[in-house]
């Protein structure tokens, strides 16, 4: 009877309900580029799912002391929702800098809450110099 239990265990797993797999799980690159050099850099790929990605990069000022990595890309995919989800993207010395259009938007800080900063540092600065 155990050994009855087990293997009907085992069958009820193999015919459990496989639908949480989305296409997304059985994805396959179906074209993919890469060039490296010393220098520089450059890939892309595609998958059978709909994400595309590009990315390339370049040594700047080699060989100085302010030698810097510049990267250029992009990527694309179809989010749960059918929205195509787009990112473009620099990344050097000044850090990464992405744009797209589901990225939320830095709003300038107010007048009153720079003041305020500026108060509360220079105050910080009188505090510590009275201890």
């Amino acid at each position: 009877m155990k050994s009855f239990v087990a293997i009907l265990a085992l069958v009820a797993v193999a015919a459990a309900d496989v639908s949480h797999l989305t296409r997304e799980a059985a994805a396959e690159i179906v074209q993919q580029n890469a060039d490296v050099f010393p220098d520089q850099y450059q890939y892309s790929f595609q998958t059978s799912n709909g994400i595309n990605a590009q990315e390339s990069g370049i040594v700047k000022n080699p060989g100085r002391e302010d030698e810097a990595l510049e990267v250029q890309g992009s990527n694309s995919y179809t989010g749960s929702d059918g929205q195509v989800y787009s990112l473009k993207y620099v990344a050097n010395e000044n850090g990464y800098q992405p744009e797209g259009s589901h990225l939320p938007v830095a709003h300038p800080i107010p007048d009153y809450i720079l003041r305020s900063i500026e108060y509360n540092a220079a105050h910080a600065k009188l505090e510590a110099t009275r201890n």
